[in-house]
């Protein structure tokens, strides 16, 4: 945050920066205990702190506007932190973020990238990682597993035209691919990637390297937006052009679960241009359709559709136009009915509603890897990093095996 405050070289502390800038978000979250902690002592508190990581918590929102949203996620995450590997490990905001998640007890960090690059930059950037002590490496230049993964993808890929040589190129040169490969071969519990490069070319790494869960006919990306109305989770943004109603029963049901870890119970509304039964357009149609299976596998699931936007955020205008509506209050699910919509609507309200992104979370892998967009901040990435391990925890409960 202070680096593109004042867009300056990273700042190191010495002779020439000493006293941190006004905009280093650090100063309330240390400054401020520190003052509480002598006031107690010095006997002029009337009122001590009993805890003062909560203290620290509760600073934090002021700080993070993710804060609120994310306490769940990281309060489950730091119940047993596990490995968790970056796949673009030489990228400046991916070593802040393992820093911060180093110091939070989120998680054992893994990153991917060649040992000179990521430690010249850990010395640049005056970072406190130890390679090989608080954060494990994997350099893609000098692996001694290196033919164990080339081998392992060649035998996962063969029959989908990549010969040998290609194989090991794609080990060399494809962190995701490598990541993916930790995480099948159990040496990491959850992957993260995506900083760099389009997410389709990330996703395809995933998808064939560890597969999808059982039933599942395509992944799918839910992505949620902080906005000063309320948090909104929005699906599918990244994945399927032109969901059928299978499909959108299917990514439904596993965004609301996703929605439940966020401490939040789902509001589910499937919008469309059309207003409960207003078109018979086929996109109106399907998402008609879509209800009766989602209603007929998730009874309880409190869904409801097909209509406007305006409709599922506003009870007002939905109960005038649909007052037997199965839905009270404000939706917090949006699923949408193409890629175009979600994707667009996403954007436009990131921008315009001043919404802070988180995600996008991706549902249906086989083992917990999530895809980032190159537009994330650190802060979204130390985000990413509990919903991963939140991820990791859940499948391996007996339950999810």
């Amino acid at each position: 945050m202070v680096a593109a405050a004042y867009g300056e070289a990273p700042l190191t502390f010495g002779p020439d920066y000493i006293i941190p800038k006004p905009f280093d978000p650090r100063l309330i979250l240390e400054i401020a205990p520190a003052v509480a902690k002598a006031a107690m002592e010095s006997g002029v508190a009337t009122r001590p702190i009993k805890n003062f990581e909560a203290y620290r918590e509760q600073l934090g929102r002021f700080v993070f506007r993710s804060g609120l949203t994310m306490k769940p996620v990281f309060e489950h995450a730091r119940t047993e932190p596990k490995r968790v590997v970056y796949a673009e490990g030489e990228d400046e905001r991916v070593l802040r973020a393992v820093q911060q998640v180093i110091d939070d007890r989120l998680a054992k960090p893994i990153i991917i990238g060649r040992r000179a690059v990521v430690q010249r930059r850990i010395e640049r950037l005056n970072l406190r990682l130890m390679l090989d002590e608080s954060v494990e490496l994997c350099d893609p230049e000098d692996d001694p597993r290196y033919n164990d993964y080339w081998e392992l993808y060649h035998s996962i890929m063969e029959r989908k035209g990549v010969a040998p040589d290609f194989a090991r190129r794609v080990v060399r040169t494809r962190p995701t691919a490598i990541a993916a490969l930790m995480v099948r071969r159990g040496e990491a519990d959850a992957l993260l990637c995506g900083t760099i490069g389009q997410y389709r070319r990330h996703l395809q790494h995933v998808v064939d390297i560890l597969g999808l869960k059982p039933g599942v006919s395509a992944p799918a990306a839910l992505s949620v937006l902080i906005l000063p109305k309320g948090t909104y989770f929005l699906c599918d943004t990244q994945v399927v052009d032109d969901p059928g109603v299978a499909q959108l029963a299917e990514m439904t049901l596993r965004a609301a679960d996703a929605v439940r870890r966020f401490g939040l119970e789902p509001k589910v509304a499937l919008i469309s241009h059309s207003n409960f039964g207003s078109s018979e357009h086929p996109s109106a149609r399907k998402m008609r359709e879509a209800l009766v299976l989602i209603r007929e596998r998730a009874p309880e699931l409190e869904v409801e559709g097909e209509m406007h936007a305006d409709a599922a955020i506003d009870e007002t205008i939905r109960h005038r136009i649909f007052p037997n509506s199965r839905l009270k209050g404000s939706a917090n699910l949006l699923i949408l009915p193409t890629l175009d919509a979600a994707n667009i609507t996403f954007n436009a309200l990131k921008v315009l509603g001043d919404g802070l992104p988180v995600g996008p979370v991706l549902l249906g892998s086989a083992k917990p890897a999530h895809i980032v967009t190159p537009s994330v901040t650190v802060r979204g990435l130390v985000n990413m990093t509990a919903v991963a391990v939140y991820d990791a925890q859940v499948s391996a409960e007996p339950s999810q095996r």
